[in-house]
């Protein structure tokens, strides 16, 4: 491949090769070529970055200080200086006046994008979930930012700058929507056991609106408040979307409540919803640990749906590293949605775009793509208390910023959310006006 721009590093490394083909490549989309052969990199007629702590060549060439972390070897721990960089904030900071990029750009990206700090010790929240209270991003306040995709325009912007005939491919803003069908159904198909249960909760709790709630519901004489999902699909079908849903299909336990997966009505759902949208699996909580388990639901969804399952997002938005990758990966799963968190809005990863995984134990990249997404309905409604009202205070600064850098915009709702009912009443209006406000109001 005929390329423009070359990159001199004094090692070629595999961390060094996947975040230049991550910024350069994927994102920016610049035909480029890395090198440790400074005789080729002094020959070479066209757009130059030296990674490198000197200047290599008399003429025009863009430094990028390395800070070591992509030449070095294993995890370790590292003392982190942040500093205010474009309207946000940068680390792996370094003071050269060879370099107009005050930190190293790629070991930063690196840093955020295979996840290094989920590598460390760190405690651990009530679902043994890395919490976003741990994050760096967190920490230090730039959690709302997808600052990898803003670095990458900065060094574009550079780039531009220095080498004028330098070509860019032409980014642009997507949204993909995403459900998680953790309980099909809020009363039907549960069961015998499972519906006598309820009643008698009910019962327990004195609360007689719930037991006649579910009494109609079960006598057919009102709709389940959890069936909503023609209303979901005709939501995206006024845009033109094809919504992701992630299904759970699993056993019953203790995190895991769906509908019994033998259930005719819960696979004729599922069929159903295949002809109009895009499924994957939805590991439940117990098979994070289980590969057995999860192989084994994975295996019942593909034979219902008499398809290769390939899209997944973990239950509890469990993710335990490099193990669920890993785990995943085995079962030629290509695509998770899991990288967010429960606890907060925002980029976990600090990216808006797709990504392959780096398998940093194993310091090598897989091609398991990772879509991280800024948004869970929960995450509004449960973790920050944030009023129906209030949402889109919230909604429309995440959507304004993966915009700015025509990124991708993803969602994660449910179909309960949807109902209406109890603490989501006024919720689907909220979805209609974040609709509203990515086709018709951002610019």
């Amino acid at each position: 491949m005929e390329f423009e721009l070359l990159i001199y590093s004094e090692k070629i490394t595999p961390r060094v090769q996947y975040i230049t083909n991550l910024i350069l490549g994927d994102i920016l989309g610049v035909k480029f070529s890395l090198t440790s052969n400074i005789a080729d990199y002094e020959g070479f007629d066209g757009a130059r970055i030296a990674y490198h702590s000197q200047q290599l060549v008399q003429g025009k060439e863009l430094i990028i200080i390395p800070s070591g972390l992509l030449t070095e070897k294993g995890i370790n721990s590292h003392q982190l200086n942040f500093i205010d960089y474009d309207y946000s904030r940068a680390f792996f900071t370094v003071y050269s006046k060879l370099s107009p990029i005050p930190f190293d750009l790629f070991s930063a990206a690196f840093y955020m994008v295979s996840r290094y700090e989920e590598y460390l010790p760190y405690m651990r929240d009530q679902h043994g979930r890395f919490s976003e209270k741990s994050g760096i991003a967190m920490q230090q306040g730039f959690q709302q930012v997808p600052v990898v995709n803003r670095w990458a325009l900065s060094l574009k912007n550079l780039l531009q700058e220095m080498f004028p005939g330098l070509k860019f491919k032409t980014n642009e803003f997507n949204f993909v929507p995403t459900i998680d069908i953790d309980s099909a159904w809020a009363y039907q198909h549960k069961g015998l056991i499972r519906t006598i249960g309820g009643f008698m909760k009910d019962i327990s709790d004195i609360d007689f609106s719930e037991f006649r709630k579910r009494t109609r519901v079960l006598l057919r004489m009102e709709k389940d408040p959890f069936d909503t999902y023609d209303l979901i699909l005709d939501l995206h079908r006024r845009f033109n979307l094809k919504p992701y849903f992630f299904i759970l299909f699993a056993e019953y336990g203790l995190n895991d409540k769906n509908v019994p997966v033998n259930n005719s009505s819960f696979q004729t759902l599922v069929k159903s919803l295949a002809d109009y949208a895009r499924v994957g699996i939805h590991p439940s909580y117990a098979s994070n640990s289980n590969p057995a388990l999860l192989s084994r639901e994975i295996f019942r969804l593909s034979q219902v749906l008499r398809a290769e399952i390939t899209v997944s997002r973990q239950h509890f938005l469990k993710l335990s590293l490099p193990d669920t990758y890993r785990n995943l990966i085995n079962l030629d799963i290509t695509d998770d949605f899991t990288m967010g968190y429960a606890g907060q809005t925002g980029f976990r990863a600090g990216i808006c775009s797709t990504f392959k995984w780096y398998d940093l134990e194993a310091e090598t990249p897989t091609e398991l793509r990772i879509h991280p997404f800024a948004l869970m309905d929960g995450t509004l409604r449960d973790y920050l208390n944030v009023d129906a009202s209030d949402a889109m205070a919230h909604i429309r600064p995440l959507i304004d910023q993966v915009k700015a850098v025509d990124g991708t915009f993803i969602s994660l709702w449910h179909n309960e959310s949807f109902s209406n009912e109890k603490r989501w009443v006024n919720w689907v209006g909220v979805y209609e006006q974040m609709l509203d406000y990515i086709y018709n109001d951002a610019n």
